[in-house]
């Protein structure tokens, strides 16, 4: 099995067009200009749209920071650290105002059409099966996951990811925050 690590402060900081914020990409999967799975944390320092990716399912998660208010179609979403992260329609670009400053944000993209992508917030003992095109846990503060009878330690801002398919579920252990990814 093919396992990669990334780490958040080894990725380039990528300033927005707008001066609202900035962008650090951790994974554009298979290739950067035509990726099919994009990983990246975000740090919003002003209110303001976010951009539209038409033909994309996105999920968004408040890593730090008070939290977010996202205006969709369909109402508004209020969403903090604690929260469970939100799928929408990338195209969707919705407006954003911060609850009380800054905010660092986990962005999970998957092409539509490439399979059914999820990401979810990681208890201890959580896993994701084999049955995966892609898998991944980013790691808000220090982590372990389980695979195939050996353990690696991620740090905060560490993602381990896979796109070799493996029957073997991959544990998630540790005391930090962290996310599962899986396109299925």
């Amino acid at each position: 099995m093919s396992i990669h690590r990334v780490k958040l402060a080894q990725a380039r900081e990528q300033a927005w067009r707008n001066g609202g914020g900035s962008t650090r990409e951790l994974l554009a999967w298979p290739q950067v200009q035509a990726w099919q799975v994009r990983v990246s944390v975000a740090h919003i320092g002003q209110d303001g749209p976010f951009s539209a990716f038409p033909g994309i399912d996105r999920w968004f998660a408040v890593l730090a920071g008070a939290g977010v208010v996202l205006t969709l179609a369909d109402g508004e979403r209020r969403l903090s650290a604690a929260s469970r992260p939100l799928a929408f329609d990338g195209a969707a670009a919705p407006g954003c105002t911060l609850v009380g400053g800054a905010t660092d944000d986990l962005n999970l993209m998957v092409r539509r059409g490439i399979g059914q992508g999820e990401m979810w917030r990681a208890e201890p003992g959580a896993s994701i099966d084999g049955a995966t095109r892609w898998r991944a846990v980013y790691a808000a503060g220090a982590t372990s996951v389980d695979i195939d009878f050996r353990t690696e330690t991620l740090a905060a801002g560490d993602l381990l990811w896979s796109d070799t398919a493996d029957p073997e579920p991959w544990l998630v252990h540790g005391a930090g925050p962290a996310f599962c990814m899986a396109v299925r």
